[in-house]
């Protein structure tokens, strides 16, 4: 029922502080726990996770933003006015954690079970999937708040990210999640 509550409870919440009651070592407990038992098809286990925090957060967000802009101004003055304000939200909270699948490890597992190796990148969005609910649920449970979002919608951005993390070339990025204390009351459980 606990987890089913947090899970419930859980919601994207935009003003995140720069702050954490939780520490950084709690988190990074809770992503190395979810890693351990979150699932995976033929159990490839493509899922790579990057968590930052201080000022490294900052400078990652730098790095996306430089990255971003000349994309987004490029689509029109006005996309970029209102992004470069989701981006400076985004820098304003607490903590990144970056979630990414390995192509080599999808590779591999390929050639072990070659029938259906050619579902496996389409399998592993699955997986990613879970880890980011289950992370995004312990977090809920823990009392901070979080927004997962795709900026690999952005390739300039995936690219940055990708370098400023000093990732393997094989890393694909999934999503991110940003992550703090709650600068705003949760948001109330939408109607469905």
């Amino acid at each position: 029922d606990q987890f089913l509550a947090a899970a419930k409870h859980r919601r994207t919440v935009y003003g995140l502080k720069n702050t954490s009651a939780v520490s950084d070592k709690r988190v990074q407990d809770i992503l190395e726990e979810v890693l351990s038992f979150s699932p995976s098809s033929y159990n490839t286990q493509p899922l790579r996770i990057v968590h930052v925090t201080g000022a490294k957060h900052v400078a990652l967000w730098d790095a996306i933003i430089a990255a971003a802009e000349p994309v987004l101004k490029g689509a029109g003055e006005e996309v970029w006015n209102k992004m470069s304000g989701v981006f400076q939200m985004h820098k304003g909270a607490y903590g990144t954690v970056a979630f990414f699948d390995s192509k080599d490890a999808i590779a591999e597992a390929g050639k072990t079970h070659a029938s259906a190796a050619h579902m496996f990148d389409e399998f592993s969005l699955y997986s990613s999937g879970m880890a980011q609910i289950l992370f995004w649920s312990a977090l809920e449970l823990e009392g901070l708040g979080a927004i997962l979002q795709p900026l690999n919608a952005i390739p300039p951005a995936e690219e940055a990210i990708k370098k400023f993390l000093a990732v393997p070339e094989d890393w694909k990025l999934r999503a991110h999640l940003n992550y703090g204390d709650l600068a705003q009351p949760q948001p109330e459980v939408p109607q469905k």
